[in-house]
């Protein structure tokens, strides 16, 4: 078993961060990973779930918010390997309670396409419609 900490970070090493996105399928070949400390600096919270016992970083999971009343959870992934531990979970209850001691009252949930039942049990709730997208060619 891995005993984890869940941290809330303003900096991280860039290669374990790119291998998170990796694990999680959303990094593309023509990102920069010299642009992950900036993507770390302006979430409003950016988590790490940490193997205490090697210090590394093994899952994630950021907030985008106004800082005001709403905000987004999403890019929450756990290597695979260490998947179905609680992981996942822990950084998610871990975001909801960082973004409700801000003084959020709107906290929506970005995620895959068929993982709903994963985020119900944290007391996520289906929500009309899906988000739409655009994102540029190349």
């Amino acid at each position: 078993m891995v005993n984890v900490e869940i941290k809330a970070v303003d900096s991280w090493p860039e290669d374990e961060i790119v291998a998170l996105y990796k694990a999680g399928g959303w990094w593309k070949d023509h990102y920069d990973s010299l642009g992950v400390q900036k993507l770390i600096a302006g979430s409003f919270i950016f988590a790490v779930a940490v193997d205490e016992d090697t210090g590394h970083a093994v899952g994630m999971g950021r907030v985008i918010s106004d800082g005001v009343s709403d905000g987004y959870i999403q890019d929450v992934v756990v290597l695979p390997e260490l998947r179905g531990k609680g992981i996942g979970s822990m950084i998610v209850k871990e975001l909801k309670e960082m973004c409700l001691d801000r003084g959020l009252v709107w906290i929506g949930l970005i995620a895959e396409k068929g993982s709903n039942d994963f985020y119900r049990p944290m007391g996520f709730r289906d929500f009309p419609g899906e988000p739409m997208v655009f994102e540029p060619e190349g």
